[in-house]
C-alpha cells in the first residue's frame, strides 16, 4: 500500500525555471493573481444536483471589486483559450467562482458561459508550485495527453480536463451497461507506468480522470492525471505507482481477471518505448527542463536519499546512487527508457 508521509509544502518558481516558461510561452502578464481572488466578501457551500456537498464554496466578490475581478478572469481565460484574442471576451460571462476549502492548494474554479450559445467551461486558479509546474511539463512532453496552463508570479492558471473522476468512476461502474474491461485494465497499466517513469506521485483515483471514447465498434479509454503537486516529492517507490493505492483496487482486481502477466508485461514495454521517443523528438526542450529541474531544491534531503536507494534496486544500477537532486532521480529514471 502506498502512503504519502505528510503535508507538502509548496516550492516557489525559481529564475531558471521562469526562465524555461517565458522561451516556451507559459509566462505571460495577467491582470490578476491568486491572491486578489481572495478578496471575496462572502460565500456558501456549493452543492452537486444529487443535493450533495461538494466541499467547494461559491464565493461573491464586494461592488466594488467585482468588475476588477470578472474582467481580469475572463482576460485569463482568452490567453489560455485562444492565444489572447480578446474578441471573444465580449461574448462571455463569468458565471461562477468557486473555492475548494480541502486539501492543500485551495484553488478557485472559474466557470465560464458563452453568450451566444450557453456552452460553459472551467478553469482554474491556484497559487504556483515548481513541483506542479515541473509535472505538468513531464505530462505534455512525455505522455499522450497536452497540457494547457500559464503562469505568472505566484499565479498559475490551468484549463479544466474532462473526464469522469475516477472515484466516481468505480462507484458508477456496476450500472455501466457495456464496459471493455480487458482495454480498462490495458490503460491501467499504460497509466501505471507512466506515472512510474515520470515519477508522478500520489495517484489515487480522487486525482485522475477516466476519458471514454465511444468509436463506431468500439470503446476506448484514457486514465488522466489531474494533479500534480506529488511530482518526484516522496522518497517512497510505491508512491510512485498507482496500483499500490488502496483506491484503485477495483482497477487492479480488473487486471488480474482479465489480464496475463505476459500482457502486462508488453503493455508495460509498449509504454516506455512511447514515451523513448517522444523524448527523442522532444530532445532540445526535454534536456532544459531537466537542466533546470536536476538543480531545483524539490523535495527533502531524506526523501531524495531514500528514494534514490529504492530505484536503484528496483533497476539493479548504481546510476540513481549518484544522484544529488531528485530533478537528477527523475532524470536517471528517463534515461531507463532509453536503454532499455
Amino acid at each position: 500500500m502506498a502512503l504519502i508521509s505528510k503535508k507538502k509544502l509548496p516550492f516557489k518558481i525559481n529564475l531558471q525555471l521562469r526562465k524555461y516558461l517565458i522561451k516556451y510561452g507559459r509566462e505571460i502578464t495577467m491582470p490578476l493573481q491568486y491572491t486578489d481572488l481572495l478578496r471575496f466578501e462572502s460565500s456558501i457551500n456549493l452543492y452537486d444536483k444529487f443535493g450533495n456537498d461538494t466541499l467547494w464554496q461559491t464565493v461573491f466578490y464586494p461592488h466594488s471589486d467585482i468588475d476588477f475581478v470578472y474582467e481580469g478572469l475572463k482576460k485569463i481565460y482568452a490567453d489560455l483559450r485562444t492565444d489572447g484574442d480578446e474578441k471573444v471576451i465580449k461574448h462571455l460571462n463569468v458565471d461562477r467562482v468557486d473555492l475548494c476549502t480541502y486539501g492543500n492548494t485551495q484553488p478557485f474554479r472559474i466557470r465560464i458561459v458563452n453568450k451566444m450559445n450557453d456552452n460553459f467551461d472551467y478553469f482554474y486558479v491556484k497559487r504556483a508550485d515548481s513541483s506542479r509546474i515541473y509535472g505538468m511539463e513531464l505530462e505534455h512532453l512525455l505522455s499522450p495527453n497536452r497540457m494547457s496552463y500559464l503562469t505568472f508570479e505566484d499565479t498559475v492558471v490551468e484549463e479544466h480536463i474532462i473526464g469522469i473522476p475516477g472515484d466516481l468512476f468505480f462507484k458508477q461502474l456496476p450500472s455501466y451497461e457495456e464496459v471493455n474491461y480487458r482495454r480498462l485494465a490495458k490503460e491501467f497499466v499504460k497509466f501505471n507506468e507512466r506515472c512510474f517513469v515520470k515519477l508522478l506521485g500520489d495517484m489515487h483515483s480522487s486525482n485522475f480522470i477516466i476519458d471514454i471514447t465511444p468509436d463506431f465498434e468500439e470503446v476506448f479509454y484514457r486514465i488522466r492525471a489531474i494533479d500534480f503537486d506529488q511530482q518526484s516529492y516522496e522518497g517512497k517507490r510505491s508512491v510512485y505507482m498507482p496500483q499500490y493505492f488502496k483506491q484503485n483496487y477495483p482497477l487492479v482486481e480488473i487486471g488480474m481477471k482479465y489480464m496475463t502477466s505476459e500482457s502486462v508485461q508488453q503493455y508495460q514495454i509498449e509504454e516506455r518505448s512511447l514515451i523513448a521517443g517522444r523524448l527523442r523528438v522532444e530532445q532540445q526542450r526535454m534536456y532544459e527542463l531537466m537542466s533546470v529541474m536536476a538543480r531545483d531544491e524539490i523535495a527533502s534531503v531524506d526523501n531524495t536519499e531514500s528514494l534514490k536507494k529504492e530505484l536503484a534496486r528496483w533497476y539493479q544500477s548504481d546510476r540513481f546512487l549518484k544522484c544529488k537532486t531528485m530533478g537528477e532521480i527523475v532524470w536517471a529514471s528517463l534515461e531507463q527508457v532509453l536503454i532499455h
